[in-house]
């Protein structure tokens, strides 16, 4: 079954948030999907739902800590209220826009790793490396597991290149498996795919070898077009 993944990034509200992941939920009772579902809302939109045992709700980034002083971050504090245990770590855009290095990556990972957490951990390439072939690009996505426990039980991995993020071009299928191919090498944990995934190309990527999932930004905001994904791969 393939892994279906939503990252609602600064998107949707704490009411809307509800309505989604309701409608989501019936879905997959209604039509008895045995696939695992996982959506990332907001942190001001997290909530004790009550979700199917394969629907999971994560969180976008928190913070290495149960609380403190940490202005505008999250702790393990509020994440507990919620019952929450699946975290993203290292995306694109907490890399690139937010400035996290790979050190501060590390230490995240490595205090979600102790408690337990179900990590979806985001690695992949700017178009600059990727333009250098796929011996840079394989260099450049290796570095960013230096300080990370690949062998932790609860990890699951996403290939995202950058520059197919919300971009509207995705990877050629031969990009996909080129990489996947050579990471599945080193590293045997589920794999997940991200870069402007829709319920148009979602299952032809889903199949292509060592894609075990999707990572979905864009196209997932809608309830709709996420249920189409579901619904387009539930039989892989």
């Amino acid at each position: 079954m393939p892994i279906i993944a939503s990252n609602f990034k600064t998107n949707h509200t704490r009411k809307s948030t509800a309505i989604f992941v309701n409608e989501v939920n019936d879905y997959l009772k209604e039509k008895n999907i045995l696939s695992e579902v996982y959506v990332f809302p907001t942190a001001t939109s997290l909530d004790i739902f009550d979700t199917v045992s394969n629907f999971i709700i994560g969180t976008q980034n928190a913070y290495a800590t149960a609380s403190g002083s940490f202005t505008g971050e999250i702790g393990t504090v509020q994440l507990d209220e919620f019952e929450i245990k699946t975290i993203l770590i290292g995306h694109s855009e907490r890399r690139h826009i937010l400035g996290e290095t790979q050190n501060v990556i590390a230490q995240k990972y490595e205090f979600y790793k102790n408690l337990g957490y179900k990590i979806i951990y985001c690695i992949g390439e700017p178009l600059e490396i990727k333009q250098k072939g796929i011996k840079s690009t394989l260099e450049y996505i290796y570095e960013q597991f230096i300080g990370i426990d690949i062998n932790y039980e609860n990890l699951i991995l996403a290939y995202e290149p950058v520059w197919a993020i919300g971009t509207g071009v995705s990877a050629t299928n031969n990009d996909i498996e080129n990489v996947h191919n050579a990471i599945k090498e080193k590293i045997n944990k589920p794999l997940l795919y991200g870069g402007s995934v829709k319920s148009e190309n979602v299952r032809e990527i889903s199949q292509i070898p060592n894609v075990d999932g999707v990572l979905i930004g864009t196209a997932s905001w809608k309830v709709e077009e996420f249920i189409k994904i579901i619904e387009n791969t539930k039989d892989l």
